[in-house]
């Protein structure tokens, strides 16, 4: 391969989540272990928002800012002021730390475009990024895109999910070791376990310490579950000079469909941020960027119905694994399960294939979040409860066909 095939080889886009095409609503039949099986085919590899609606008054603010035309249209590379100002108030209340909506925000194409853009702005040749493992499959892809040079660092989960996040002493060995950037999400993606409190506050001052830069994805913040507290890395004592924190209304508020994402953090790098997205996009879509009006000001009760719902469907998912012997760790936020697979006598992507062929059950491959898990698999578990934990049974089903 050339140099320019490589980089491109690098993204590997084929199981990245929305690559497969949407399944028939309309069962199916098959046979797993000589037995009949039928059900809705179910595609775990994102969100089910036909289960889980967008937030209501979404479409009717996307309206309105349609209706202003070429003021929404065109808005300021980095959103629409009035917007931006709002949405600061929001985060500043959500954080407990204060942001500049003229300097220290940008509105993006979703939280993945402000992902390209906080990595665009702190990556270039060479330059050692510390990501974790396992976490999401892009971090690890668009840093070598970008020329650096990734350094893994373990995360720690399992045993209740005390202590939960990068282990310390290997990010410590990284920094020490010239990483100049690290990139991460908490709630964690793919696990949903959150960084512990201490451990946030570790980070922060280790970054502070060595000037690391620091990029943290909280994209699921909002959904956390009974007894969870939340650690944000900007409210800590000691921040790093230069953080961004990455959210956005995507997944919680089902709102994926309006590509709406939000950068905050160092005046510096947001400037940067905007002037790449100036090349790149432009703008996140001026019409769209209405429907964040929306996001902190849904009905009252809205958010807890919803953070119920999905923690009923985690909890009877995590039955039917647990019961085949399939640990899972338990996510305490989000909508992701990790479950690991009992030892095949097939291959992950051959058992990844054979589920959505046999089971009408599509789902992500663990290698996606870790080179190093290949025999765990992601379900994004927001779809249709009934649904979800048929195929669930059906994943179960499957493994012990070809248990080795």
């Amino acid at each position: 391969m050339t140099l320019i095939e490589t980089k491109f080889a690098a993204l590997g886009t084929g199981n990245a989540p929305g690559q497969e095409i949407r399944q028939s609503g309309n069962g199916f039949s098959g046979l797993i272990k000589g037995n009949p099986i039928q059900g809705t085919p179910v595609d775990f590899s994102h969100g089910d928002i036909d289960a889980h609606p967008p937030t209501p008054g979404a479409a009717e603010t996307w309206s309105a800012g349609y209706a202003l035309g070429g003021a929404q249209a065109y808005t300021e590379y980095r959103g629409l002021a009035d917007i931006r100002t709002q949405v600061a108030a929001d985060l500043t209340e959500f954080t407990g730390a204060p942001i500049d909506a003229e300097n220290e925000m940008i509105v993006t194409p979703g939280t993945q475009g402000a992902l390209f853009l906080a990595l665009g702005a702190t990556v270039t040749n060479g330059t050692k990024v510390a990501v974790i493992e396992p976490d999401y499959f892009a971090n690890r892809k668009l840093v070598t895109f970008f020329g650096g040079t990734v350094v893994p660092v373990p995360l720690i989960y399992g045993d209740e999910n005390r202590d939960a996040g990068p282990d310390l002493n290997a990010l410590e060995a990284a920094f020490h070791n010239g990483v100049e950037v690290l990139v991460f999400s908490t709630p964690n993606n793919p696990t949903g376990v959150v960084t512990a409190a201490e451990t946030i506050n570790r980070i922060a001052a280790l970054a502070a310490q060595y000037g690391v830069a620091v990029i943290v994805d909280q994209l699921y913040a909002r959904m956390l579950y009974s007894g969870e507290t939340y650690t944000h890395l900007l409210a800590c004592a000691n921040v790093p000079e230069n953080l961004i924190t990455i959210m956005g209304p995507s997944k919680t508020e089902s709102l994926s469909g309006f590509r709406l994402g939000v950068a905050f953090g160092s005046a510096a790098l947001i400037d940067r941020m905007e002037k790449l997205q100036a090349i790149v996009s432009l703008r996140a879509a001026g019409y769209n960027q209405a429907a964040l009006q929306t996001w902190f000001h849904e009905p009252e009760g809205w958010l807890e119905r919803r953070i119920r719902a999905h923690q009923a469907i985690r909890d009877d998912l995590l039955a039917v694994f647990n019961a085949a012997g399939m640990a899972t760790v338990t996510p305490q936020a989000g909508s992701y399960l990790y479950p690991q697979l009992p030892k095949l006598d097939i291959g992950l992507q051959d058992f990844v294939r054979l589920l959505r062929q046999q089971a009408a059950v599509t789902v992500t491959p663990g290698t996606e979040f870790s080179q190093r898990d290949h025999d765990r698999i992601r379900l994004n578990f927001s779809q249709d409860h009934r649904a979800a934990v048929e195929a669930a049974g059906r994943i179960t089903a499957l493994a012990a066909r070809y248990a080795a």
